[in-house]
């Protein structure tokens, strides 16, 4: 199994989303966490709505902090927002792969119920994009610095 850790700042809405389509997606290849910097200790409600539209399960997320990893070994570790890839990873993710696939937050938008969904909608369909093409890697032929260029390459695709 490659464990992956999917991290944002506040492990509530695109990390958690990550999480589960790796999980769902790549069953039996991949086992992913997430975790944040700074947790806000809940999960957002839209991102749960949109895992149910998805039928893709909504228990078990907790928003905790990349700190309650420090004994599970990971493999890669993808940033989802733009303040998770500045920061600093811990120390204990040393040898994994780091890469950032950044996604504007849907929790921030804005407007009527449609709009929102929307926004959420079109994240979960980029991460979707993104994890398929993360899961299609022969990983376990790769070099680390071949897979950390293919990775970051796919952080850059973004749905239609």
């Amino acid at each position: 199994m490659i464990n992956v850790f999917v991290i944002c700042t506040g492990n509530s809405c695109r990390s958690v989303m990550g999480e589960a389509l790796i999980n769902h997606l790549g069953a039996g290849k991949f086992n992913a966490f997430s975790a944040g910097s700074h947790p806000i200790g809940r999960i957002n409600k839209g991102a749960l709505a949109t895992l149910v539209r998805h039928d893709l399960a909504t228990e078990g997320y907790v928003s905790q902090s990349w700190n309650d990893f420090q004994d599970q070994p990971m493999d890669i570790v993808i940033t989802v927002c733009d303040n998770a890839a500045g920061e600093t990873c811990p120390a204990y993710l040393g040898d994994a792969i780091k890469v950032h696939w950044g996604v504007s937050d849907p929790g921030h938008v804005k407007g009527s119920n449609a709009e929102k969904i929307a926004a959420f909608e079109k994240v979960f369909a980029t991460l979707t994009l993104r994890v398929n093409q993360l899961i299609a890697l022969p990983l376990t032929n790769m070099s680390k610095e071949k897979a950390t260029t293919m990775l970051n390459a796919i952080g850059k695709l973004i749905s239609q």
